[in-house]
């Protein structure tokens, strides 16, 4: 970004306090009050095999996250989500299902589930536990007995079963490619030891897609729903909740596969022209999943089936879609009044430090939803993607990588955790609901120097350790800087090895520290919630309106502003900051005169 001048008030003509409260164009008119939780609020994301480990064996468990609970009431956070803990083999992370109805004995019991859902209620957070419907595990007993099926059978029928093409069926139905590398088929040997059908799976060779246009797939899940909905949950998260239904005749594509941000490989993307980013007012990065596997219409009416389960429970349950789909307008499909009720905002996450592209993803994101009466669902980092104070810390802010390698060029660390928290700060002064991954209260940044030995992720094997995968933003919290593991369990030896740098990061050296990161979010969450700024509506500030480096807009009565530049900017005497994102600078005069530095947000009282 290029240099600016300082940004002083004769520069903008923003000479008093109200100059600078005068708003310009209303981009979201707000919704009064909450109606339901889910609408406003922040909800924070539990990994639970690197949450904490109550038991020694270096995996983080239920017992572990119940532990930890008063970390979740203190920093004030209105709801968690819980990635899988169900019976899996952990061939990517328990996101390949074996029973959708039990916990793994790895994280606990049914039991303890119980307690940790009951100890979270006490405290007034909710609870939305994952959902991975796209596909089982091939342990699945479904699985096994479509294995030991014959083809045409009703078991092979629940999934995406296929002969090959050839005269021997040795080549693949299509050429689709898995999201992890290689091919998205695999070939079985019937009982008879002859080489068989081919089963797809766009995810690992250990995940086999199910085929919802099944209807004994779609009712086994509104079941599923059932379980966990009378157990009490508030809700679910859907993984690849664009993926469920593929293109009839599951076509050839000429595209990439892309799952996440994380991709590295845009060759195939830029030479094909399927998958160019929207035009930049509609706020699209490129972020989206392209062909005939992705975002197809079938997918929709699964999803009114399941609003309608929902609405058979009281206390407003929501489901949440994991959708990397783009345009926004295309995403907020998902999210129609008699769908579900949230929608992760990937473009958002994958927009870079740019103040003007910023403005164009928050204008298009709210135009978007209020048309379906919905709220934006904004997030920075979760489970799949480069941890955000590393993505901001790169050379290239919108860089979209999974992972980072030692070798690689380096983050900032500094750098990306001053804009990390001026971007957490200005995300959550937004309108709309928005999400937390654990350990961003901290400030944790990527580990960018995991040894091959110890990576876990299916994508980093099926690449051919090209790809570094997700490990990186997985690696267990530090909850205890002179700890063995940092606290993390009584081991001392988790189960990915942590940086010695997460040693200045443990939450026990930032609690009621004054700006440390746990305060600031802590803080921020606060104020957010007293001043009712998530159901609240959002003007862009005139004075700001056409700046390359200031996102500044008018939510309540606080003003947000962003100094996205490298000069500070200078406010008019009189302007009171209620929160900031790092230092504000002031003059020494009896009326002082505050300048917000670079990569810096602050709350200002309107």
């Amino acid at each position: 970004m290029t240099s600016t001048p300082t940004i002083t008030p004769a520069a903008t003509g923003v000479d008093t306090t109200d100059d600078l409260l005068r708003t310009g164009a209303v981009v979201h008119a707000g919704s009064g009050a909450a109606r339901q939780w889910w609408r406003d609020a922040v909800i924070y994301q539990v990994y639970p095999r690197s949450f904490a480990d109550a038991n020694g064996d270096g995996i983080g468990d239920i017992p572990g996250v119940t532990a930890r609970l008063d970390h979740l009431e203190a920093l004030g956070v209105d709801a968690v989500w819980l990635s899988p803990f169900y019976r899996s083999p952990q061939n990517d992370a328990g996101y390949d299902v074996a029973d959708y109805r039990d916990v793994d004995p790895l994280f606990g019991t049914l039991a303890d589930f119980d307690d940790l859902l009951a100890g979270a209620h006490a405290r007034g957070i909710r609870v939305i536990v994952d959902l991975v419907p796209n596909h089982s595990s091939d342990q699945h007993a479904w699985f096994q007995a479509a294995l030991a099926a014959a083809p045409g059978s009703a078991e092979r029928a629940r999934y995406m079963f296929r002969d090959g093409r050839g005269a021997d069926g040795s080549q693949e139905p299509n050429n689709w490619q898995s999201i992890f590398g290689g091919p998205a088929w695999t070939r079985v040997t019937e009982p008879d030891g002859s080489p068989g059908q081919w089963y797809l799976h766009l995810f690992d060779s250990t995940q086999p897609d199910l085929d919802w246009t099944n209807p004994e797939v779609r009712a086994e899940f509104e079941d599923v729903l059932r379980f966990w909905l009378d157990r009490g949950v508030d809700g679910f998260r859907v993984d690849v909740a664009h993926g469920l239904v593929k293109a009839d005749g599951l076509p050839d594509w000429d595209g990439h596969v892309e799952m996440v941000a994380g991709s590295t490989d845009d060759a195939a993307d830029e030479s094909t022209g399927d998958v160019e980013p929207g035009a930049p007012e509609d706020g699209s990065t490129g972020a989206g999943n392209h062909g005939p596997m992705f975002d197809q219409d079938g997918v929709h009416d699964v999803y009114r089936a399941w609003h309608r389960v929902l609405a058979e429970y009281d206390g407003d349950r929501c489901l949440v879609a994991e959708a990397w789909v783009e345009p926004l307008s295309r995403l907020a499909r998902y999210v129609r009044p008699d769908e579900m009720h949230q929608a992760f905002n990937f473009s958002f996450l994958t927009t870079g430090w740019d103040a003007a592209a910023l403005r164009t993803v928050m204008e298009a994101s709210y135009r978007a939803n209020d048309e379906v009466g919905a709220p934006t669902t904004w997030v920075l980092s979760n489970h799949d993607v480069v941890r955000h104070p590393s993505r901001l810390g790169s050379a290239d802010p919108s860089l979209k990588v999974n992972g980072v390698f030692a070798t690689d060029p380096q983050p900032d660390e500094e750098l990306g955790l001053r804009r990390a928290r001026a971007a957490s700060l200005l995300m959550l002064g937004l309108p709309g609901s928005a999400y937390l991954y654990q350990g961003e209260e901290l400030g944790l940044p990527e580990h960018t120097a995991l040894p091959a030995e110890v990576r876990q992720d299916p994508a980093f094997f099926r690449t051919g350790g090209t790809e570094a995968g997700r490990d990186g933003c997985r690696v267990p919290l530090p909850w205890s800087a002179d700890a063995p593991g940092y606290g993390f369990g009584p081991a001392g030896d988790p189960w990915l090895p942590q940086p010695e740098s997460f040693a200045r990061y443990a939450a026990d050296v930032q609690y009621g520290v004054e700006g440390s990161t746990f305060e600031t979010y802590r803080g921020a969450l606060a104020l957010r919630k007293a001043e009712g700024l998530g159901h609240g509506a959002l003007a862009w500030l005139e004075a700001f309106a056409a700046s390359a480096d200031v996102v500044a807009l008018r939510n309540q009565d606080v003003v947000v502003l962003a100094n996205l530049g490298t000069e500070p900017v200078v406010l008019p005497r009189g302007a009171q900051v209620l929160i900031a994102s790092g230092p504000v600078l002031a003059d020494r005069s009896a009326d002082p005169q505050m300048r917000v530095p670079a990569d810096t947000t602050v709350w200002l009282r309107a």
